[in-house]
């Protein structure tokens, strides 16, 4: 793995003594798509640089705010296209190890109770923040209130880190130092939480078989799942037209 993030460390680098600002936002437009290119590598180098002159400091958070939004709003959209129909049933399927429907329920019923606050708190979570735009989608959180919420949180974090970065130049060869070993421990975090999901999918099912429960309508402990979003049994999906949550797509019930 320290071959991966030390290539990435070194090409992120690159393309920001490259393109400067623009560079910046290609990489958190980037960085919110793929999760592995974390911005608190990105950002303190820019600091760094706009600290040193090659850089406008403003043009530097603008472009960096302007991907960042840029690569959630795709993300918002890959939601919206799955929709909470397709995303309910699929979480049904025994090759789906991601998630339960529960947890699909579940995840649901929290968006629509806490959605604005989690849209804005996740910008400053490694991984999370890439991930918290496909259940805004997902739920239909409404485009433009997704759009201002994710701009502040972007907006707050950029500031912060392009901030770190210029205030510490000086010392910048120490810092440097820890950027690439940051970079790597992110990695390693986004490879565990999805060894963790799987785990957790595998032993829900082992869980419900043992209890005689169709895993499809089981919670992580085996037993029947509660009714967590509210639209009737774990085993169905939102039927009414114009539900907020209705998908644009439909997975047949004969697929198990």
């Amino acid at each position: 793995m320290g071959g991966i993030t030390d290539w990435i460390t070194e090409w992120v680098f690159r393309l920001v003594d490259a393109l400067g600002a623009i560079g910046v936002g290609l990489l958190l437009f980037l960085e919110t798509v793929i999760p592995p290119i974390p911005s608190e590598l990105i950002l303190p180098l820019a600091g760094f640089h706009a600290r040193d002159g090659d850089m406008n400091v403003f043009a530097v958070w603008v472009t960096a705010t302007i991907g960042a939004v840029s690569g959630a709003v795709v993300l918002y959209y890959v939601g919206a296209l799955l929709g909470y129909d397709r995303l309910h049933q699929l979480a049904g399927k025994r090759w789906f190890v991601l998630a339960t429907r529960a947890d699909v329920e579940r995840g649901y019923a929290l968006f629509e109770k806490y959605g604005t606050w989690l849209v804005l708190v996740a910008r400053c979570i490694p991984i999370i923040r890439s991930l918290i735009s496909l259940p805004a989608g997902v739920a239909r959180m409404p485009l433009v209130k997704f759009i201002i919420f994710t701009t502040i949180g972007s907006g707050i974090w950029n500031a912060a880190l392009i901030g770190a970065g210029y205030a510490l130049a000086d010392n910048w060869d120490r810092v440097e130092g820890y950027l690439s070993p940051f970079s790597k421990v992110v990695l390693a975090l986004g490879i565990i939480f999805v060894i963790f999901l799987v785990v957790r999918r595998v032993l829900a099912r082992k869980r419900a078989l043992a209890e005689g429960v169709d895993p499809a309508e089981a919670d992580v402990d085996g037993h029947v799942a509660a009714d967590f979003d509210g639209l009737g049994s774990p085993n169905h999906y939102p039927t009414h037209p114009t539900h907020p949550a209705r998908g644009v797509a439909r997975v047949s019930d004969r697929e198990h």
